[in-house]
């Protein structure tokens, strides 16, 4: 029981995440909150993915139940950070490189190859193989990596 609560809670929030982060452009009164919006999503994912890198690498122990958590979580953020990159938000305070919007196309191939290894260290998780778990990381490091080297600023 005391398992099946917290992760009800996270499976919760990351559907109720899901759900606003569809009409989120729409939801956005000023450039200003979308790239709040943005830079809050960017946060919440990447304290998850560094909590799955740390047990990956050694740095804190290992935990399968934790890793999976924190996986479901990231892949699911990784689907709601993107919807702030709207229209005028390329100016103020970001990291984002304007030439996002310049290059919209490719850097939506970049986001969702970023996605996608996140949905792969997902299934990963959930299998609790601490080998293929390193494998997926390895990916995913690779993807957002280059993602923030081309589209995010120093």
């Amino acid at each position: 029981m005391k398992r099946f609560v917290p992760t009800l809670l996270m499976t919760g929030a990351a559907l109720f995440g899901t759900m606003i982060a569809l009409p989120a452009a729409a939801q956005f009164a000023k450039p200003e909150d979308a790239i709040k919006y943005r830079k809050a999503a960017m946060t919440l994912m990447g304290a998850h993915v560094g909590r799955i890198f740390a047990m990956a690498n050694g740095k804190v122990p290992f935990d399968t139940k934790a890793v999976a958590e924190n996986a479901e979580i990231a892949a699911a953020v990784s689907k709601w950070q993107f919807a702030g990159f709207v229209e005028g938000s390329d100016k103020g305070e970001t990291k984002a490189e304007p030439k996002i919007w310049s290059e919209m196309d490719k850097f939506k191939v970049a986001a969702s190859k970023s996605q996608e290894d996140l949905a792969k260290l997902n299934v990963a998780a959930k299998g609790g193989n601490l080998d293929a778990i390193k494998a997926a990381v390895g990916e995913t490091g690779k993807s957002c990596k280059a993602c923030h080297d081309n589209y995010r600023k120093e």
